[in-house]
């Protein structure tokens, strides 16, 4: 995996997606608050904002004033044979040293479309 920090709102979205649809993070557990985000990520609290926003349009996360921000029911676990696949790409691609990026390209032109 690279080293590579997400500095954008699409960018940190996309990191707890992945931690949600893993099952990382799990129904109604809490997500960091935006100030603690924007603080880990070095970018600007508004940005944090963004992206937690964008987490909760998807219906992957719900902000409660007071409960703070937790992933929705239901919303943390993609089926278990497609988490152990994609494990098993990301520890194929970096044993072949092969970048994510590379690899979500791979991904993006072999995924059927319609």
């Amino acid at each position: 995996m690279t080293g590579h920090t997400p500095s954008s709102a699409d960018e940190i979205a996309e990191l707890f997606r992945g931690a949600i649809r893993s099952g990382r993070l799990g129904d109604g557990e809490r997500l960091p608050t935006v100030r603690q985000t924007a603080r880990d990520f070095a970018v600007a609290q508004a940005t944090a904002a963004k992206a937690y926003k964008a987490l909760e349009h998807d219906g992957l996360v719900i902000t409660r004033t007071a409960a703070g921000t937790r992933v929705a029911p239901g919303a943390s676990r993609a089926p278990q044979a497609v988490i152990e696949r994609a494990r098993s790409l990301a520890e194929a691609a970096d044993d072949a040293q092969v970048s994510l990026d590379d690899a979500i390209a791979i991904l993006r032109a072999l995924w059927p479309t319609p």
